[in-house]
C-alpha cells in the first residue's frame, strides 16, 4: 500500500487533490473479510468516471456481494503523473492504496477509442508490462470491457480476457469463477480456457467465437439506490435513473442503438421506488433519467408524473434528456419546468434523414419546436453530423434552414424576446455493427470545408456554432475499425506522448500520425470503404444483431426507404436470440 504521508505531501502539489483520496459519502464497506479483490479502472479523469452509470453500478454490485471487495482507480492527471514518478509511486486504488499487484482482478472500462492509449498510460503508472503474454502469475489478470468491446482486435492483445455484454452478467461470472479457481489453486492459463467457455468472455490467447452477455430481465437486475457520491464537482453531478436499454429505432449510424439490444426496460413502479431510494440515500438536488431515447419509454407521462410528484417533495429537479422530434410531449416537458431543449435531428433534409432512418419528418420538427416555444424555451441545442453517406450541399443548407426556421417560429410565439440557439455537428465515422460499418469516412479536407461552410451561414444573432474536431475524428474512425495490428500503433502513440487524447488540449493529431507510419500502417485503410464481402475484425463475436440485417439496412439507405421502429413489430433484426425485446 502507498505511504499515506508521503502521500499527503503529494497532492499539496497538484491540482484538485479530492480526485485521488477516496472517502466519498455512502462508501461501502471495503475493508469486510473477502477472499478476492478487484479494481476496476476507468481510463479518463475522476469526474469523468464517477459519471459512468456502468461502473457505478458495477462497483456497488461487486461490493454488494459477499467476499468481494471492488475498489477504483482513475487516470490521473498529468501533473499527479509526474509527481507520481518522481516519487517512486505506483498507480494506486482509491479506498485502501493498493497497487495493481495486489489484486486479483483489474478491470479497465472502455467507452471511447481514444481512451486507449490512456490504458496503457494507467499500466505504465502501475509498472505492469502492456502486452498480456509478457505479465505472469505475480501479475493480476487484466481485462476490459465496456462498449468498445463491439470490436475489442486493436487493444485485446493487452488484456488476459476480453468481457463483451453487459456486466452484470460476464463480469460477475468472472469472479465467481476466479474466486472458485483461487481456492483450488488453479493457474492462470487453467482459469482462462475455463472463463473461455463463459457467455460473454473472449480470451484473446484462446480465440474462437464469443456471444455476448445481455442481462435478460432488466426489471429484476441489480440496480444500486445508494450510491457514491463524490467529493468534488463531477461532469454529472446527480441522481440517475436508467429507464430501459436498446433502441428501436434502428439510425442506421449509430452503434448505441444495435449494440444494446434487445430492448428491455424497467416498470413504472420499479423506478419511481429507485427513485425514492436515491433521493433518500444521497441529498443530490437533481435527478435525471437515463436511456438511449427517453421518448420511447412506454408510460413516460405516467412516470414523469410519479417522478415530478416525489423531487417536489424532496425539493429535487428532475431533468429530462433530450426527446425526439417526432413524439415531443409539451405536457411532460411543461411538468418539468424546463428552460432549454435539446434535439437531434442529425440531418438538416428529409432525404438525407430518410437514409440514415431518422424517422423525423418536416412536420414533425415544425410541430415539436412550435410546442416547445409556445412552452417558454429560450435555449434550443440542435445536433447534427455531417459527412453521412450520400450528403449534398443542399443537405448542408438544409442545417441553416432548420436554424431559420427555429427564430421565425419564437418570433411568432411571442413568449420571449430572446431565443438562443445552438448549433452543434459531429463528422460521422462509420461504426461496427451498424448499417454504415462498410462505409468511408469523408476527407479531413472535406470535413473543413463543411465546417467552414456552417461558420459561415450560421452567423445569426444568439446562434451559437461548434464542431466536433476533424482530425480526432479521423483517429477514432481508424481505431473504431481497427484490428490487432493497431495494438503496435497505439503502444508506439503512448510511447511518443498520446495521452487523455479525448480531451482538446491534450490530442496531437500529427503524433497518432507518426505512430501509424512508423507501424507501417495506413490508417486510411480503416477509414475508407469496406467492401460489403470482406471478413471484418470484429466477426468473432456474435453480438445479437445479424450481417444480413445490417446489410439490407444499407440498401435501404441507398434506396432512400426507411424502416419503422420496431416497437410493436418485430423487424427481424437477431436480436431477439439473446434476449427477448420489450420483455
Amino acid at each position: 500500500m502507498i505511504d499515506d504521508e508521503k502521500l499527503k505531501r503529494l497532492l499539496l502539489q497538484v491540482e484538485k487533490p479530492a480526485r485521488y483520496l477516496g472517502g466519498e459519502y455512502n462508501l461501502p464497506d471495503v475493508h469486510k473479510p473477502c477472499d478476492e479483490r478487484v479494481c476496476l479502472c476507468f481510463a479518463d479523469k475522476y469526474e469523468v468516471g464517477m459519471s459512468n452509470i456502468g461502473l457505478r453500478i458495477l462497483y456497488h454490485m461487486l461490493n454488494d456481494t459477499d467476499g468481494v471487495v471492488c475498489e477504483r482507480c482513475f487516470a490521473p492527471s498529468v501533473d499527479m503523473a509526474e509527481k507520481m514518478r518522481e516519487n517512486e509511486i505506483k498507480l494506486f486504488s482509491l479506498e485502501t492504496r493498493r497497487e495493481f499487484c495486489d489484486f486479483d482482478i483489474v478491470g479497465f472500462s472502455v467507452g471511447f477509442e481514444l481512451a486507449y492509449t490512456n490504458i496503457l498510460y494507467m499500466m505504465d503508472l502501475a509498472g505492469v508490462p502492456f502486452y498480456a503474454k509478457d505479465r505472469g502469475e505475480e501479475y493480476p489478470l487484466i481485462v476490459a470491457g465496456g462498449p468498445c468491446m463491439v470490436n475489442p482486435a486493436p487493444i485485446a492483445d493487452f488484456f488476459d480476457a476480453v468481457l463483451v455484454g453487459e456486466g452484470e452478467v460476464n463480469l460477475a461470472n468472472f469472479v465467481a469463477l476466479h474466486r472458485e479457481c483461487k481456492k483450488a489453486g488453479t493457474g492462470k492459463r487453467e482459469f482462462l480456457e475455463r472463463a473461455s467457455k463463459l457467455e460473454g468472455v473472449y480470451v484473446p490467447s484462446i480465440g474462437g467465437r464469443v456471444k455476448r452477455a445481455v442481462v435478460k430481465d432488466l426489471d429484476s437486475a441489480y440496480f444500486p439506490t445508494k450510491i457514491l457520491v463524490p467529493s468534488c464537482d463531477i461532469v454529472h453531478d446527480r441522481s440517475t435513473l436508467e429507464l430501459f436499454r436498446g433502441c428501436a429505432n434502428g439510425c442506421r449510424f449509430c452503434q448505441a442503438c444495435f449494440y444494446y439490444r434487445p430492448i428491455r426496460e424497467r416498470k413504472k413502479d420499479t423506478l419511481l421506488k429507485q427513485a425514492k431510494e436515491l433521493i433518500t440515500n444521497t441529498g443530490y438536488e437533481e435527478l435525471s433519467l437515463s436511456s438511449l431515447s427517453t421518448s420511447d419509454y412506454s408510460d413516460l407521462k405516467g412516470l414523469v408524473e410519479g417522478l415530478k410528484e416525489e423531487a417536489e417533495k424532496e425539493n429535487v429537479k428532475l431533468a429530462l434528456p433530450s426527446l425526439r422530434l417526432d413524439s415531443f410531449e409539451a405536457e411532460i416537458y411543461e411538468d418539468t419546468k424546463g428552460a432549454s431543449l435539446t434535439f437531434a435531428p442529425e440531418a438538416g433534409t428529409q432525404r438525407l434523414r430518410d437514409v440514415i432512418n431518422k424517422n423525423v419528418g418536416e412536420k414533425d420538427i415544425e410541430s415539436s419546436l412550435r410546442a416547445a416555444l409556445a412552452h417558454g424555451v429560450k435555449n434550443v441545442k440542435l445536433y447534427f453530423m455531417i459527412g453521412l453517406p450520400t450528403e449534398t450541399l443542399d443537405d448542408l443548407k438544409g442545417i441553416v434552414d432548420i436554424v431559420r426556421l427555429v427564430r421565425k417560429l419564437h418570433a411568432e410565439c411571442g413568449r420571449s424576446k430572446i431565443i438562443n440557439i445552438t448549433v452543434s455537428t459531429a463528422v460521422f465515422i462509420p461504426k461496427p455493427l451498424t448499417p454504415f460499418q462498410w462505409e468511408a469516412q469523408i476527407p479531413i479536407d472535406e470535413m473543413y470545408g463543411k465546417q467552414d461552410y456552417l461558420k459561415s451561414e450560421l452567423r445569426f444573432k444568439n446562434v451559437k456554432y461548434s464542431w466536433h474536431d476533424a482530425k480526432a475524428s479521423v483517429i477514432e474512425a481508424a481505431l473504431a475499425r481497427g484490428d490487432g495490428r493497431q495494438s503496435a500503433v497505439i503502444v508506439r502513440a503512448y510511447e511518443t506522448g498520446c495521452v487523455f487524447d479525448s480531451w482538446n488540449e491534450c490530442f496531437d493529431y500529427d503524433k497518432w500520425m507518426e505512430a501509424f507510419r512508423y507501424c507501417g500502417i495506413d490508417p486510411s485503410e480503416y477509414t475508407g470503404a469496406i467492401p460489403t464481402d470482406k471478413e471484418l475484425a470484429w466477426d468473432f463475436i456474435d453480438n445479437g444483431v445479424t450481417k444480413d440485417y445490417l446489410l439490407k439496412e444499407r440498401e435501404r439507405a441507398y434506396e432512400g426507404v426507411t424502416t419503422p421502429n420496431c416497437i410493436g413489430k418485430c423487424n427481424g433484426c437477431g436480436a431477439n436470440k439473446l434476449g427477448r425485446c420489450f420483455q
